[in-house]
């Protein structure tokens, strides 16, 4: 009789669980949210509608969402247009406006009148109009038996049409993307405008405290924050930087809960998220875990503590190397998380037990079955083919990526080609153009002698990882000429006119014909081609030929994978860089054996970590001051500053600097990060341990308040 009652309780405790992870997982369009989301949203406590958050008869919570110069995201916090997103998606615009004399990332920046606001050329803001389903249109042509080649072709010329026939105003942008790996494709009506100026930014003692420690970790104690604004022409449209522009007076502002969160609320994080693939088959996993994250973490190790080392001794490497190294730093120690997660997780052990499950269910259904037998089998036997390319090309791409000289190289062989499509009488032109821009970024924060020693770690660690079959042709040659030995090859590379701007300025500065003889004799110009060639020789032409069958593959494997499981599972698409709403619940998690973390962290956290003087841990005095005050002006809650929160909202790169919303679409933080032990949710989202970490937006208005004493700005928000 027990065994007849238990069977009953643990299948609803099955169930439970299984409820449970997938009320918290997903990246959800918003448009859709009414037929999809919407009842479960309101039963998780959310108390608006899927109209209050997108909606394009009236103004919605997507209208003071914005994706922030493509790579991160920002919300509108006030009628003049004030943005709100993180300090280190700011990070690059503060680190330009800085110098020795005006350090604003040491010291912060706060403008005190719209006339001191900063701009940034080539930094943008753009806001979704409205989305429409295209799909219908987009795969009218597509027959079965096509190439990918022929398949792509006749999607591109369709897409080209609906483009075309799409009603938008003349200052707006139509862009469409592929969903579910291509099986559908949604159309984005766009605003961008391209007068985005900074406002206010901490110091990095605030905004980047606990830096490269603390990255990816919990408990965080970080006001990762920074402020811009959008500014418009006189008539309100999208213009270039001009004087003359005025503050955007925006569709919609968020308001500004100063409630807080406790356990357990309703939390909704809404953005850009990047690029996420959560439905890949269990040799994809193990592979992206086992081989490809490792090579990367390899390669970026060595990297960084070549540029570490040099950034402690030298306060002017510091600053050009600042932004670089938080760069390279954020997914070298991500993909360490994703490795620990999946482990931790038995997320490959998941995905096989998935697979079991998709298997049995396709053949209980003889359509199903006939349609798609053999498919799983055959992409996880491609992914097995394909590991030794993709390795290689993970090699090959820190490599060129974390050595600037080769990327110096490529920017001139492709001035150069770029020279000879125009022809030799616009040479003097298309130079000086050329040498500026190489002048205000490139060579601005270049140290030849840091990437010196780059080049000789990470050369000598390509030529270990990668199998000699991959490095044939000149680059074979050159390797053997330099005895096998990175540090002989470094030495000859880096004879290269390329290592300064006034060198390569000397070069360029002769005629035409001296110029180009001189540069096709150029030693880093010489090996970046050869590097290059092999590269694509070896490796880039087959893998593309393997990538192509399995990129079909996923394709029909993930619509298999939703007729199979129909009616039993929705499916959200990928995050492909396009506005997603994502919802949880505030949450605290334990990441393995006794240890437990609570949800919330406060300003002692802050104080308990400080180092002074230290470059990740030191805190400024006016915030000592503050603390020792308990000076928390209306922020505080009971003689404490609540810093950061984390919730269980599935997130990922590009939705750094999203607005966290609570159940009534009121900011209460600022999303910025995720737990190290579940970076792993871009492949393997799991809700034990996958958490978002979001700074408390008190924090956020005492930092500008309290320590910065810019009050204007607060003036200018909204605050319940």
């Amino acid at each position: 009789m027990l065994q007849r009652i238990v069977k009953p309780v643990m299948v609803m405790v099955l169930l439970l669980i299984s409820h449970c992870t997938f009320a918290t997982e997903g990246m959800w369009l918003p448009q859709l949210l009414s037929g999809l989301n919407e009842k479960e949203m309101k039963g998780m406590g959310m108390k608006i509608s899927a109209a209050d958050i997108y909606s394009i008869n009236k103004g919605s919570l997507k209208d003071a969402i914005v994706s922030f110069g493509g790579f991160c995201t920002a919300e509108v916090i006030s009628d003049q247009g004030l943005l709100l997103t993180n300090h280190h998606c700011g990070y690059s615009s503060i680190q330009k406006h800085s110098s020795l004399q005006n350090n604003f990332l040491e010291n912060g920046f706060w403008a005190r009148s719209l006339n001191e606001e900063l701009s940034n050329e080539g930094l943008f803001a753009t806001f979704i109009i409205r989305i429409e389903d295209v799909t219908k249109a987009a795969l009218k042509d597509v027959k079965p038996g096509m190439s990918e080649s022929e398949r792509q072709s006749a999607i591109d010329k369709r897409l080209n049409e609906i483009r075309e026939t799409t009603k938008k105003e003349s200052w707006q942008d139509i862009v469409i993307k592929p969903f579910y790996e291509g099986n559908q494709y949604f159309l984005f009506v766009t605003e961008t405008y391209k007068d985005v100026r900074l406002v206010g930014a901490p110091p990095s003692s605030i905004g980047k405290f606990g830096s490269d420690t603390d990255n990816w970790v919990w408990p965080r104690h970080t006001g990762d924050f920074s402020l811009f604004r959008i500014y418009a022409g006189k008539d309100g449209k999208p213009a270039a930087y001009s004087k003359d522009n005025v503050p955007l007076k925006p569709k919609y502002a968020l308001t500004i809960s100063m409630k807080g969160v406790k356990k357990n609320d309703f939390t909704m994080v809404f953005g850009f998220p990047g690029r996420t693939t959560e439905y890949l088959p269990s040799e994809a996993v193990k592979q992206t875990v086992e081989i490809l994250d490792a090579a990367k973490v390899e390669m970026r190790d060595a990297a960084l503590k070549v540029i570490d080392s040099y950034m402690r001794k030298d306060p002017q490497i510091k600053i050009q190397y600042a932004a670089k190294y938080a760069g390279t730093a954020n997914y070298w120690k991500k993909w360490m998380g994703e490795m620990q997660g999946v482990k931790r997780t038995d997320g490959i052990g998941r995905k096989l037990r998935y697979e079991a499950e998709y298997t049995r269910l396709l053949n209980d259904n003889p359509a199903l079955k006939q349609q798609y037998a053999g498919l799983l089998d055959s992409l996880n036997d491609y992914y097995r083919q394909i590991q030794p390319y993709a390795q290689t090309r993970d090699y090959y791409s820190e490599l060129v990526k974390n050595v600037e000289l080769f990327n110096a190289a490529d920017l001139v062989i492709s001035f150069l080609n770029q020279v000879n499509s125009s022809g030799a009488a616009q040479y003097t032109e298309l130079r000086e153009k050329f040498l500026a821009g190489m002048k205000s970024t490139f060579y601005q924060n270049y140290n030849s002698t840091v990437d010196h020693d780059i080049s000789i770690e990470l050369l000598n660690l390509y030529n270990k990882g990668v199998p000699e079959t991959f490095r044939g042709g000149q680059y074979a040659e050159i390797w053997k000429q330099n005895n096998n030995d990175s540090r002989e090859l470094a030495k000859v590379l880096f004879t290269s006119s390329l290592t300064s701007y006034d060198r390569l300025a000397k070069v360029l500065n002769q005629p035409y014909a001296n110029a180009v003889e001189q540069l096709k004799n150029d030693p880093a110009i010489s090996f970046a081609i050869a590097l290059r060639n092999s590269f694509v020789d070896q490796v880039s032409r087959p893998l593309s030929s393997l990538q192509a069958k399995v990129n079909q593959l996923q394709r029909t494997y993930m619509q298999a994978q939703m007729d199979v499981f129909a009616g039993k599972k929705r499916f959200y698409p990928d995050a492909n860089s396009t506005l997603r709403i994502t919802y949880g619940k505030v949450d605290s998690y334990s990441p393995r054996d006794a240890v437990d973390y609570d949800y919330y962290t406060y300003l002692d956290g802050v104080m308990e970590k400080y180092v002074p003087g230290d470059y990740e841990f030191d805190v400024p005095a006016k915030l000592i001051e503050l603390y020792k005050k308990k000076d928390y002006g209306r922020y505080g809650v009971n003689g404490k500053m609540p810093v950061c929160f984390i919730a269980s909202n599935h997130t990922t790169g590009g939705n750094s600097g999203s607005p966290a919303l609570n159940a009534y679409g009121q900011l209460v933080g600022l999303n910025f990060d995720r737990t190290w032990e579940g970076t792993m949710s871009d492949i393997n989202y799991d809700p034990s341990i996958c958490r978002n970490i979001m700074v408390d937006i008190r924090y956020v208005l005492f930092i500008i308040d309290k320590y910065a004493g810019c009050t204007r700005l607060i003036n200018e928000m909204k605050l319940m």
